[in-house]
């Protein structure tokens, strides 16, 4: 099960699924591990054409480079934001790792390479799990300045799965998932 709290008035959703409400701005989903954070993500992403998650370990990707994951996923974003994609690259400080296959970065490198290609993906809805996971703390400023930046957008959403919410943000909503049938909760 779960429960909404809708911090922004009047706002009209993007979406309705399942009993949600995905606000423009930022969406919070909480809840201890194994509360289904990632599953309602994933499942998110897979019903709506406007959703979009990625696991950011990006598994299935090793013999592939940045270069190669973010073509792929331009291809399948039709408004993709190139210049946003070059700022974060420099931001992250992934230039060194560009011509790397992925399988020779580190986890947080990993992660920030998935991180871009969601950042500039340019979907109506994306989805961020855990997006501050295995990053070094100056990628985690890049990050949340990011998503503090987008907080008020008025017709796009970030739904950002954590264990709590980053109280320096400010959130249009937050789902809290209970981990008793959160999993199967409203299907």
């Amino acid at each position: 099960m779960w429960n909404q709290l809708i911090n922004a008035r009047h706002a009209v959703p993007l979406l309705e699924w399942k009993g949600l409400r995905i606000l423009p701005g930022l969406n919070a989903v909480t809840g201890d591990e194994g509360s289904g954070k990632t599953r309602l993500l994933r499942e998110l992403s897979e019903s709506s054409a406007e959703a979009l998650w990625l696991d950011l370990s990006l598994p299935g990707h090793d013999q592939q480079t940045a270069q190669e994951v973010w073509a792929a996923l331009q291809a399948r974003c039709p408004k993709w934001n190139a210049t946003l994609q070059t700022d974060l690259t420099d931001a992250l400080q992934l230039q060194d790792h560009l011509a790397k296959r992925l399988f020779m970065l580190s986890t947080g490198s990993r992660r920030k390479v998935a991180l871009v290609g969601l950042l500039a993906s340019g979907n109506a809805i994306t989805c961020l799990d855990q997006p501050y996971a295995a990053l070094d703390l100056g990628s985690v400023h890049v990050i949340r300045e990011f998503l503090s930046d987008v907080a008020d957008h008025p017709s796009r959403a970030w739904v950002v799965a954590d264990y709590e919410t980053d109280q320096s943000l400010a959130w249009s909503s937050v789902i809290t998932l209970n981990l008793s049938g959160a999993t199967t909760a409203q299907d």
